[in-house]
């Protein structure tokens, strides 16, 4: 009874250097048999000359010694093997090349072959078997053992692949994760900081508020005093003044209560007024030098003395005495330009874009942080703009620019 059978490999990992491949082109496939009959050999070779893609070159060897330094010299990509020899045996030459070259294909090419043995043969790891009376078959059954070979050794490296790919992406998985929880920490401390920040500015609003409103009561309280004082004594230059600085630190007041709001500088009433009778009046109140020039504007004298009080008093501040501050004033195409020079420590480059945010307080700080915003909301409502410079020689000088009538005409 004749048994066919497919190829039959036992689960090993590829070992590279047991392997060769298939020849390539203009190689010779390299053929290793042990077979103790020359007739017999030659059939065999006479079977497979011309019937596969490459030419063959074939070593014949009869015996275990000779089949060891075939398996040592020749790197087979096949072996074909008889199943008995005088002194030697099939399966244990197989056993001696499946332990040397595990991937070669190996095929039993016999002249007899019970069943129970072919099938043992397979079972322990034999490639194929071909019976000597079949040789036709050889041809065939050689291509599909060596394609059989190609696709476990592609088969397992493309499984390789995967495993590296695998690994690498896990590996990224892994550090993703890793920058996922670090972010997430981030995150929330910075919910944290938000929270903390919010409560600061909601308590900084609270004190602005609550603050401005016991102002109130005794601002107006001495509004009460000034104009009885000025009805019993009658109008003098020292109750004018009295009254207009109470009247600018109610302002003030209500200006920081609107700030703390989040509001704007509100109820600016613009019209034609004499820009320098503001600077030479805010020059008497703080003993600083102010210009003779009588500029004309179209603005809000109020507004606009607050400004330069809050300039003027912190360049006094800064600088240590009146004496060390001036205002000039120039005239500009289309504008009019008013400078609050100091000879103070100056305002270094990185804090001049920061000095004219809400509640900044620089080194010197003395006050909430509020009078420059208001200044800069109070410029920019009468369409003008202000701006830090370093005095030469040492200081700061503010720089106020408003704009002119004929520029609005225009």
């Amino acid at each position: 009874m004749t048994i066919e059978a497919g190829p039959v490999f036992t689960e090993q990992p590829v070992l590279a250097h047991t392997w060769d491949g298939t020849p390539g082109e203009g190689e010779a496939l390299r053929i290793l048999h042990l077979e103790d009959s020359e007739l017999d050999h030659e059939l065999v070779v006479l079977n497979l000359d011309g019937e596969l893609p490459w030419p063959i070159d074939v070593t014949r060897v009869e015996d275990e010694v000779g089949f060891h330094q075939g398996l040592a010299t020749t790197r087979p990509h096949l072996i074909l093997s008889d199943f008995a020899l005088p002194s030697y045996d099939g399966l244990s030459a197989y056993r001696a090349a499946h332990d040397r070259l595990p991937l070669v294909p190996f095929i039993i090419v016999t002249g007899a072959m019970g069943e129970e043995v072919a099938v043992d043969t397979l079972r322990q790891g034999v490639t194929d078997y071909i019976l000597k009376q079949r040789l036709e078959r050889l041809a065939p059954a050689v291509r599909r053992a060596l394609n059989e070979v190609e696709a476990r050794i592609s088969r397992e490296r493309a499984e390789q692949a995967v495993r590296e790919l695998n690994t690498s992406l896990q590996a990224r998985l892994e550090e993703v994760e890793r920058l996922r929880n670090i972010a997430e920490r981030q995150s929330q401390r910075l919910e944290v900081q938000a929270k903390q920040l919010e409560e600061a500015l909601n308590m900084q609003k609270t004190f602005l508020a609550e603050t401005s409103h016991e102002l109130r009561t005794p601002l107006t309280a001495l509004h009460g005093y000034l104009r009885r004082a000025e009805r019993e004594v009658g109008g003098s230059q020292t109750l004018l003044d009295a009254q207009r600085v109470a009247e600018n630190m109610t302002r003030l007041v209500n200006d920081l209560l609107q700030l703390s709001r989040g509001e704007l500088v509100q109820s600016i009433e613009m019209h034609f007024m004499n820009l320098g009778n503001v600077l030479r009046q805010v020059g008497r109140d703080f003993g600083v030098k102010a210009p003779d020039e009588n500029p004309e504007i179209v603005g809000d004298p109020g507004r606009l003395t607050q400004v330069f009080m809050n300039l003027v008093t912190n360049a006094v501040r800064v600088s240590g005495s009146p004496d060390l501050v001036h205002l000039e004033v120039a005239d500009r195409p289309g504008e009019v330009e008013v400078r609050v020079v100091d000879r103070g420590p100056g305002v270094p480059d990185p804090i001049k874009p920061k000095i004219f945010d809400k509640f900044y307080r620089g080194k010197e700080a003395g006050s909430a942080g509020l009078g420059l915003t208001i200044a800069q909301q109070v410029v920019v409502a009468h369409g003008g703009s202000i701006d830090v410079i370093d005095t030469p020689g040492g200081g700061a000088t503010f720089r106020v620019r408003l704009p002119t009538p004929e520029e609005e005409d225009e």
